[in-house]
């Protein structure tokens, strides 16, 4: 429990960091939009990949911590892999390398333009409609629908899991947990429509001309409010996931930690003929025919105790 509380902790630094780098750009963005961008090209393209690597990074970690949660609830025992505390390294390391991978596209792409007289860091120029197709669904794809579908799937069986259990504070949990999902989809789906007409004007092309100049200048005109959509995203995104991690703590505390484990060995399919006992070192001494304990210092050794086998089979200690 401490090592995945501790993980946990980690995971909500590295997505505040993510953040906190997005949002240092934010005066910055609102002078330039104001006036004018005065800072060169080559500024331009550093502080939009950052933002991009940045944000990348922020969804990346949202759904490892949901795929972590889910991981918890639903396979208890085989989360002991998670536990370590090189693995957590290595897939940390990966995230972010990925984010910045995918963020590569923007150094060659991102430009200063001029709008109404003044120049401005928010234009992206394609060398071929086959470049800025790639672009755009690579954005949209790596950077929303997967992770959006991976937080829904796992969210969406954290809750059945939850409902199925007695607790006092699963209500509230199941509304933080919902949040988080609700959050996600208000903040990023106004950006990523805008890239989802991107590909349909690219897609319509001159065949209907009209309809593409038309929804082109939907994107544009919804473009500076799905921008300011993102920036919030990155606001709440820390406040939001502290919340969420404490109320998932608080649920295993509220119920005791042999209530949690006792529903899921239940309630999981094909794990019926199993019970699932507690033995603490003061019941090390209150034992029986099909049931062997052991004793740990000032520790919780969870057994899984298989009727008719005679075995018990020592899990993770807690």
């Amino acid at each position: 429990h401490v090592e995945r509380r501790s993980h946990t902790v980690v995971l909500i630094l590295h997505l505040a960091a993510a953040d906190l780098v997005v949002l240092i750009t934010l005066p910055l963005w609102m002078y330039s939009l104001a006036h004018s961008w005065v800072f060169g090209e080559a500024c331009c393209k550093a502080m939009v990949f950052m933002i991009n690597a940045c944000m990348y990074s922020s969804v990346f970690l949202i759904t490892l911590m949901s795929v972590e949660r889910f991981i918890v609830v639903r396979y208890p025992f085989a989360s002991a892999v998670w536990k370590r505390k090189q693995a957590l390294n290595i897939v940390l390391l990966a995230l972010w390398t990925l984010a910045f991978l995918f963020s590569i596209p923007i150094i060659p792409t991102q430009v200063v333009g001029e709008n109404l007289g003044e120049m401005h860091c928010v234009f992206r120029s394609y060398t071929s409609m086959t470049q800025e197709l790639v672009c755009v669904l690579l954005e949209t794809v790596m950077g929303y629908i997967l992770p959006f579908s991976i937080l829904v799937v796992c969210n969406g069986c954290l809750c059945s899991r939850i409902t199925k259990m007695n607790f006092r504070s699963k209500h509230k949990s199941t509304i933080l947990i919902t949040s988080v999902v609700v959050a996600f989809a208000i903040c990023w789906t106004p950006y990523h429509v805008g890239n989802i007409l991107s590909v349909i004007t690219l897609a319509m092309g001159n065949t209907f001309a009209d309809a593409a100049e038309k929804l082109e200048s939907v994107r544009s005109t919804m473009a500076f409010i799905a921008g300011a959509m993102v920036f919030i995203s990155s606001t709440i995104n820390p406040v939001l996931y502290m919340f969420a991690a404490r109320s998932f703590r608080n649920s295993l505390r509220d119920t005791g930690i042999q209530k949690l484990f006792r529903h899921i060995s239940s309630t999981s399919p094909g794990e019926g003929t199993r019970e699932v006992s507690f033995v603490s070192r003061r019941q090390s001494n209150q034992t029986n025919n099909s049931q062997y304990a052991v004793e740990s210092n000032d520790q919780i050794n969870i057994f899984v105790v298989c009727r008719g086998e005679y075995s018990s089979i020592p899990a993770t200690s807690l």
